[in-house]
């Protein structure tokens, strides 16, 4: 782990523990045990977005797959069990959100499509997850701004501009320098800083990446598929919510459930650097509580629900990333072995 990485991760520890003890331990803990076993219903059905995801990136796939004539290709299952794993990964372990990706990619490419397609479709994906969590997060706002009192909003419309606004300044630089070659002059830039070596095969492979990503922001109806499938698992997401507070004793209805959702990712979002949010995604919860009329206890028990529930789901992602590079290394060394005659 890297320093910035630690020094991160120790930010988010401090805050929140430190929420944690402000609004009592065992106020919150005995918050979240009311639930009991509803936390693995929340968990499995959290199954329901990862698909939609899983079906987002799928679409871009396709396209790689028919480019090449091909009839065979990674399945709408390879790409649930990427995007788990992806989740899992972002989730438990200090990568920020770049982590993911990268071993999305991978499980992709070890399923049987071409590493310059896993990525392209990859980076294409996200970017447009990304856009759709910012409509989402606006659509939120406003579909509640139209139910509640404009005065009690002052503070959340701040908050989601900044949210929004970090949100939105990343995408678009992101955007831009996929249309400008951006896996190329990353390269470039890292063969000026380490030198002293031959990169001209790696800087080929870049190139592919960036001529796959162009070729298909050029297939528009795919990747508008593909930001209306991301939307469509952002909006759903919410009845997660709206699950973990009739468990946790706190029933809402569904539109302050979609404020919670809505809002409460774009504030998560908006803090990508540190680990798993640690500490943002609480503080966030304690922000919107007062607006949907929850006590700041249980908005921390419905932030350690949603924990939970990737601790359940996400535990088993990284034993099958185990497992699955374990097979893959495996494999990979039988056929550099020379078969005796």
């Amino acid at each position: 782990m890297s320093r910035a990485a630690l020094l991160l991760l120790s930010i988010g520890t401090a805050l929140f523990v430190g929420l944690l003890a402000w609004q009592g331990f065992g106020s919150v803990a005995s918050t979240l045990l009311a639930a009991g076993w509803g936390l693995a219903v929340v968990a499995a059905f959290h199954v329901v977005p990862l698909m939609l995801d899983a079906g987002a990136i799928s679409v871009l796939m396709r396209r790689s797959d028919e480019s090449r004539g091909a009839s065979h290709g990674v399945s709408l299952r390879d790409a649930l069990f990427a995007r788990w794993i992806g989740e899992s990964v972002n989730s438990l372990l200090p990568a920020g959100q770049i982590g993911g990706p990268v071993v999305m990619v991978r499980q992709l490419s070890q399923r049987g499509m071409l590493l310059r397609d896993a990525a392209a479709a990859i980076t294409v994906s996200t970017t447009w997850q990304a856009l759709a969590q910012i409509i989402f997060a606006l659509g939120g706002l406003a579909l509640f701004g139209a139910y509640a009192a404009h005065g009690a909003l002052h503070d959340l419309r701040i908050a989601t501009l900044i949210a929004t606004a970090v949100l939105g300044a990343m995408i678009a630089s992101f955007y831009y320098a996929q249309r400008r070659g951006l896996f190329g002059r990353l390269l470039g830039v890292v063969s000026k800083v380490f030198g002293k070596r031959d990169w001209s095969s790696l800087m080929t492979r870049a190139e592919a990446v960036d001529a796959a990503v162009q070729s298909l922001y050029r297939e528009r109806g795919r990747v508008v598929a593909s930001f209306a499938l991301s939307l469509v698992g952002w909006v759903v997401g919410t009845v997660e919510v709206w699950l973990a507070l009739r468990f946790l004793g706190h029933p809402v209805g569904w539109i302050d459930a979609l404020l919670l959702e809505s809002i409460g990712q774009a504030i998560r979002g908006a803090a990508f650097m540190i680990p798993g949010s640690l500490g943002v995604q609480e503080g966030g919860y304690l922000l919107l509580a007062p607006l949907v009329g929850l006590p700041p206890d249980a908005a921390l028990a419905l932030s350690l629900a949603k924990r939970a529930r990737e601790i359940l789901l996400g535990l088993p992602g990284l034993l099958v990333l185990h497992f699955s590079e374990r097979s893959w290394q495996r494999r990979r060394s039988m056929q550099r072995v020379p078969v005796a005659d």
